[in-house]
């Protein structure tokens, strides 16, 4: 299961913090450095990162004027549980890599308030945060209980990548796939991106080995609600995207499902050997950054969305052989401390859709390809067999997840990304399962104040 739009610093950046006030033994973790301790395992202690601010001589409607002189924003912590949305589209997040020289090969890191900025005062109408503090804001144990007490518990990751700089539909085309076949943008964006994706799917390999699947979707607040019919409930998969994936409910409707079907499936031990649980968008339920300041949304609700299901698992039948995996499609802009990673081109195509003024349309370098991962997200890998408070630190983007379930059946890879992934079998023991009787986490808090209006 993938959620949306969340770096692994805003999301866990205080996890060493929390690991010694709540008795856990340190690890190596790469989270804020301000939650390092000041000896012991590296990476040790640094002051909270900074980005430039907006000079407040150019206030809106002049765009955010940012250089060296501007004031710095530090890390910070957030009160409300809901911020104006954040931008990981492409320009944003080669902006992000290096304000002034996107093209560099050196990450600076230093353009995600910026970008927050632009964005926020090119809304129409205008986001209340017009300076982009919100993008240096995290999160931590108060606020996300549930989630540090899990990742915590069983196993996490701090060099886990969303697979491309940029946003949500391509990265999801490798989750699916493996490759976005050039896409940069969601399909129909403009000229260059009107096809749906022709790429086999690992839901193909699976069917054509065998190895049953399934998709679930929820329906709340969509048109399927009241028509939950496989020809529906495929619109709420990004399985659609895909030429494969429109024929589903023709060629495979019992492989799509609601919610409710997952959760009966979970207490029968009628699960598949592979299931996707697609976010609940819709529903408000994906902790997404709010696209309005109509319609807030409220990460607390998500991660008590994301908890019912993961407690389902573990107090079922299902639980004794099955591993859930929790991550995040992309960062969504979120400051990040950690820029991307080399990466093997999936197979060779070179974005086909950059709109016209984007950047690397008028200058290339090292991240005009799909060659680079995106920013790091967080991850959770929950089972009877993960090994106990474990932390991997191998480069991983999360095709990574492809190469597993490949592992697991003995399939194929599917394109040259998720081939040169490891296969996240170090987060397991499979010969002496430690959590064949399951944590009893707490209940994910959703008492945290949601308001777009003002910040922290």
């Amino acid at each position: 299961m993938a959620q949306e739009n969340r770096s692994l610093d805003n999301y866990f950046g205080e996890l060493r913090a929390y690991w010694k006030a709540n008795g856990f033994a340190d690890r190596s973790f790469d989270g804020l450095p301000q939650f390092n301790p000041t000896s012991g395992l590296a990476p040790l202690y640094g002051p909270p990162p900074t980005n430039p601010g907006c000079d407040p001589a150019y206030p809106p409607p002049n765009d955010c004027i940012e250089d060296s002189a501007s004031p710095q924003v530090a890390s910070y912590h957030l009160i409300t549980q809901c911020t104006e949305n954040t931008s990981p589209s492409w320009n944003e997040a080669h902006q992000d890599w290096d304000l002034n020289n996107p093209y560099s090969a050196t990450a600076t890191l230093d353009g995600y308030l910026w970008t927050a900025a632009h964005d926020a005062r090119n809304m129409s109408p205008q986001f209340f945060d017009t300076n982009g503090i919100r993008a240096m804001g995290y999160y931590d144990d108060t606020d996300l209980n549930y989630y540090y007490y899990m990742a915590s518990q069983f196993g996490t990751s701090d060099r886990f990548f969303s697979p491309v700089m940029t946003r949500t539909q391509p990265n999801r085309s490798y989750l699916i796939a493996g490759t976005s076949q050039g896409y940069a943008y969601p399909i129909g964006t403009d000229s260059g991106d009107q096809k749906l994706l022709t790429a086999k799917t690992i839901f193909q390999e699976l069917q054509s080995t065998g190895v049953t699947w399934k998709i679930y979707v929820n329906t709340d607040n969509t048109a399927c609600a009241n028509n939950p019919t496989a020809s529906c409930l495929i619109t709420l998969s990004y399985a659609y995207n895909f030429t494969w994936g429109q024929a589903i409910p023709t060629n495979y409707p019992n492989n799509i499902a609601t919610m409710t079907q997952f959760f009966t499936d979970v207490q029968n031990g009628t699960l598949p050997q592979v299931a996707q649980i697609e976010p609940a968008s819709a529903a408000g339920l994906d902790e997404h950054g709010s696209d309005s300041d109509q319609y807030p949304v409220n990460i607390q609700l998500g991660a008590q969305y994301v908890s019912s299901i993961i407690n389902a698992l573990m107090t079922s039948v299902s639980w004794k052989d099955s591993a859930f995996i929790l991550t995040y499609d992309e960062s969504g802009a979120l400051y990040d401390h950690v820029a991307p990673q080399p990466a093997a081109s999936p197979d060779g195509i070179k974005p086909v859709d950059l709109i016209s003024g984007d950047i690397c349309t008028t200058n290339t370098g090292p991240t005009c390809d799909f060659v680079y991962t995106g920013y790091r997200v967080p991850l959770i890998v929950v089972s009877p067999y993960a090994i106990k408070h474990y932390v991997s630190h191998k480069v991983m983007d999360y095709t990574a997840i492809l190469k597993l379930i490949e592992t697991r059946f003995k399939l194929a890879s599917l394109t040259k990304r998720d081939a040169a992934q490891k296969n996240m079998t170090e987060f397991f023991n499979f010969n002496s399962p430690p959590w064949m009787t399951p944590p009893t986490p707490p209940a994910q808090s959703t008492s945290g104040p949601c308001y777009l209006n003002q910040l922290p």
